[in-house]
């Protein structure tokens, strides 16, 4: 059970998570309606890969994607890539649509949207039909995650 790993390694951490079960959303907005909370509400975790084979979760609201110069530019490398669902399940041992850093089969470094700073959100939980609330502060710390401007409005 994804969501069991998440807790636990949230516990772990120190860091309080609230866990929940919902029904299946298609679309961010759907799953924003679903939890009432606005899309910005809404953390999206990607993984990325560099060109070493290593990779990096980016954590970024509803309503913005990766600015990619900015990232690449924070990370210190000149590419990254969204890898196939199949590596990023390898990589963090969560399907796409579940993933977080949190229980990560692997820590890879965290880097975090400098906007979801001093706001509670929720996130995947590891598991389809999971999300969790969490304080992003809380989770910054937790992580040890770089903060920047890596997002742009969609």
């Amino acid at each position: 059970m994804g969501h069991a790993r998440v807790a636990a390694d949230a516990a772990a951490r120190g860091v309080v998570v609230e866990i929940f079960q919902r029904p299946a959303a298609h679309s961010l907005s759907e799953a924003a309606e679903l939890l009432g909370i606005t899309p910005w509400d809404i953390v999206k975790t990607l993984v990325l890969k560099r060109s070493d084979g290593t990779f990096l979760f980016a954590l970024v609201p509803g309503g913005r994607s990766i600015s990619w110069p900015k990232l690449r530019s924070v990370v210190g490398v000149n590419k990254l890539q969204m890898p196939p669902a199949e590596v990023a399940l390898a990589a963090t041992g969560y399907e796409r649509g579940t993933i977080t850093a949190l229980g990560s089969t692997t820590a890879w470094p965290v880097y975090v949207d400098e906007s979801i700073r001093g706001r509670r959100v929720a996130m995947g939980a590891g598991e389809h039909g999971y999300s969790l609330f969490v304080d992003a502060d809380a989770l910054i710390v937790a992580l040890e995650a770089t903060v920047a401007d890596i997002s742009t409005p969609e």
